[in-house]
């Protein structure tokens, strides 16, 4: 048997060309280099969510030669040449009620890019499955009927992805291929559903005419559909950019294990959260604060100079420092929260409500420990998506809620770092996952959102959020003095101020600022007051300009610490348009979100990137996704 015909046998259908290659590592190699994109595909009950992948999996011969007998056989039994939803729903309860119940994960890959796919239930009763397979996903793939029109499940799907800090969906109007269905039932979808989608976080959203029946748009272009002149499922999947919705500002390493294989080593491994390190970089040991540098940066294939997220390494330290499982190593001017109380979204996926009095444990990142629901803030209503009063959560219930932790955890919030963002809660008992979570941020901001002790507002901060278009934050402008930091914080808030977006500049010359004493002394450094009111801000919807020097880590770690768990930018004016200022010393920012340097860029250029770092992190939808 030649070697061709062997990896014919053996390899998707399809593939024929890699028995044919004269290298195969060479083939392995691009294999391995190419971008991986995790996509999730949710629905309605029998919009065609297992059809659809299907027909993407046949479609770029992403299934074997033995599968593709084995559902050819079970088509011809059921009358049909071929069903593909029989390439997904691989449980026996799926086949035999012709539904999905379970995630299935599916993997295919074309020349440009790898994918995994997450076939998720529709029926209501398994939201909490749903909620599993979207954890992950980079992109949302949202079927509609175009026969029904936009339902409620479809909404409930696009929140729950909204909320899981998908960045990019894409909605597939699906039957496409019948007489009753045609463009003008596609716009109406497209403008029902858009209305709804503009209220949520999606950094884009892409409607698309399909039948996956028929295959018409998900791989190869429709000529029936010829009114429609956009991507295919597989062209959007293959180019829809997924590179800069990863962090790689903050640097956080979960340590899991100490690696102790003889007295001259000791090397603490992991994988990096989020983020970059270099050799030589300074770091913080969290909770401890002790200061070190890294030694070294350590493989299986060899030592590295520098490395990123998400590989998994074994990183050395300079000094003998104490470090455990559990630990976390960051940049210190890039610190998490630390905290013992947080507020949280949390997904209900047990059989037994929530109970605020049973103590379970909670898994985030490396750490596992103790913890309590202390109170249950709000549930939200999936049939209206408002917030409601509730005391409890039960199987499938999405609610906001106060968690405390036997120990501070370090984290961020979840919609600024999905990995430190997230957690689940298991039970202490059956060891059964129980809920899922997603951190907003300190439980003291859940406070003064409801207006302090005793008291409530009776506007939600997502209501408040949702009415202005933009979620609250906090843009920092750091650097000596004279480089230009407040004439850029005025042209930020000048060019939001054209797009309709609300932001207030607080700089040393500000009234909140000048009316404290401690900043005569110290001009660098932004008031407890001036702090107070970006946290406060946040929690309103506004955007904070704050532009202090803030010359040393420990005013830009309080900062951090004060921002309500809102998203914050780090702006650093690395020198002087005119001449540098004599007599300051300053310990730059180690990773700043942006660097500016106003000799060589003008004003408004350095406000533009400023406004493009601020809808990457989802603050508000950028210009062009508004139609």
């Amino acid at each position: 048997m030649s070697a061709t015909h062997t990896a014919t046998r053996s390899s998707p259908a399809g593939l024929t060309e890699l028995g044919e290659l004269s290298d195969i590592d060479a083939y392995l190699t691009r294999h391995q280099e190419k971008e991986l994109l995790r996509l999730v595909v949710v629905g309605s009950v029998d919009d065609g969510k297992s059809t659809l992948i299907g027909r993407l999996l046949h479609d770029t011969h992403g299934v074997y030669e033995d599968q593709l007998s084995a559902v050819k056989r079970a088509s011809t039994q059921a009358g049909m040449v071929i069903d593909f939803s029989l390439f997904t729903d691989g449980l026996k309860a799926e086949r035999e009620q012709g539904i999905t119940i379970d995630v299935a994960y599916r993997y295919f890959s074309t020349e440009r890019r790898k994918f995994i796919i997450a076939d998720t239930p529709g029926h209501v009763q398994y939201t909490r499955n749903m909620a599993t397979g979207a954890s992950t996903a980079n992109v949302a793939v949202i079927l509609i009927d175009a026969r029904l029109g936009v339902l409620t499940q479809s909404r409930r799907h696009a929140y729950i992805a909204s909320l899981l800090g998908i960045p990019h969906l894409a909605v597939a109007v699906n039957k496409m291929d019948l007489p009753e269905c045609g463009q003008a039932v596609f716009e109406q979808i497209c403008s029902d559903f858009g209305a709804f989608a503009r209220k949520l976080s999606f950094k884009d959203v892409r409607f698309i005419p399909v039948s996956a029946l028929c295959g018409d748009n998900i791989v190869e272009r429709s000529a029936k559909l010829t009114w429609y002149d956009g991507p295919t499922i597989l062209e959007y999947l293959e180019t829809v950019p997924i590179a800069r919705d990863r962090n790689t500002t903050d640097f956080r390493y979960p340590v899991q294990y100490v690696l102790r294989p003889h007295l001259d080593y000791r090397g603490f491994a992991g994988e990096i959260a989020s983020g970059r390190v270099a050799r030589g970089d300074r770091v913080m040991v969290l909770p401890s604060r002790k200061l070190t540098s890294i030694a070294s940066i350590d493989t299986y294939d060899g030592p590295l100079e520098r490395a990123s997220a998400p590989m998994n390494v074994t990183l050395t330290l300079a000094d003998e420092v104490d470090v455990s499982r559990g630990d976390m190593l960051v940049h210190p001017d890039n610190v998490p929260q630390v905290e013992q109380r947080f507020e949280a979204m949390l997904v209900w996926m047990n059989e037994t409500p929530l109970a605020a009095d049973v103590s379970y444990f909670i898994k985030h990142t490396s750490v596992l420990v103790r913890a309590e629901v202390e109170r249950v803030v709000s549930r939200t209503n999936l049939e209206t998506l408002a917030e409601e009063s509730a005391s409890s959560l039960a199987l499938n219930d999405i609610g906001r809620v106060i968690v405390r932790a036997r120990r501070p955890l370090y984290f961020d919030p979840y919609a600024r770092n999905r990995r430190t963002g997230a957690f689940i809660l298991v039970d202490a008992l059956s060891n059964a996952t129980v809920a899922a979570g997603m951190i907003l941020g300190p439980a003291s901001a859940a406070a003064e959102a409801e207006g302090g002790a005793g008291a409530r507002s009776s506007v939600s901060r997502q209501e408040r959020h949702a009415a202005l278009g933009q979620s609250g934050a906090v843009v920092c402008f750091t650097g000596l003095p004279g480089t230009g930091k407040s004439a850029l914080a005025f042209a930020v808030e000048r060019a939001l101020h054209g797009r309709g977006r609300f932001s207030l500049v607080i700089d040393p010359a500000d009234p909140i600022s000048t009316r404290n004493p401690a900043l005569r002394s110290d001009p660098t450094v932004p008031p407890a007051a001036a702090l107070e009111l970006c946290e406060r801000g946040a929690e309103l919807g506004w955007i904070s300009l704050l532009a202090f020097a803030m010359p040393d880590p420990d005013s830009r770690a309080r900062l951090r610490e004060r921002t309500g768990g809102a998203p914050l930018v780090q702006v650093h004016l690395s020198r002087a348009p005119g001449r540098a200022a004599a007599g300051h010393m300053e310990e730059p920012p180690v990773r700043p979100d942006l660097v500016v340097d106003l000799a060589a860029e003008s004003v408004e250029d350095a406000a533009r990137r400023v406004i493009e770092r601020l809808e990457a992190l989802g603050v508000f939808r950028p210009a062009t996704a508004r139609t």
